[in-house]
């Protein structure tokens, strides 16, 4: 069997003898640059300055606080903001099973006529 790239699918395609053994036409490309879509052009890689990060890293300090051993687990060890988050996903998640589970039995019930 022949086979052949498809430009189309950019995959190889079975194809006859003649087919195969043809060249595929392809567009002329032009060497040109494009023109500059913006009015100032990009920076090289080789022009680029590296910045310095003028934060702390507070990385291990966030470690060390999360994987303190006090009992509590580590989506409520920030305190107030993790537990109203924690109550508002558990509600909605609780509200919304309930609103399923209604919602279920009323579509398995007959229509009265």
């Amino acid at each position: 069997m022949y086979y052949k790239f498809s430009g189309f699918t950019q995959k190889l395609a079975g194809a006859w003898a003649s087919e195969a053994y043809s060249p595929q036409v392809r567009p002329v490309v032009s060497t040109e640059a494009p023109p500059i879509i913006f009015a100032t052009p990009t920076k090289l890689t080789s022009d680029s300055t590296v910045y310095d990060y003028a934060g702390k890293n507070k990385v291990p300090e966030l470690q060390k606080f999360f994987q303190k051993a006090d009992g509590v687990p580590v989506y409520l060890k920030r305190g107030l903001p993790d537990q109203m988050l924690y109550r508002t996903t558990m509600a909605l998640t609780v509200g919304g099973t309930i609103y399923c589970l209604i919602a279920l039995y009323m579509a398995s019930q007959p229509k009265n006529k």
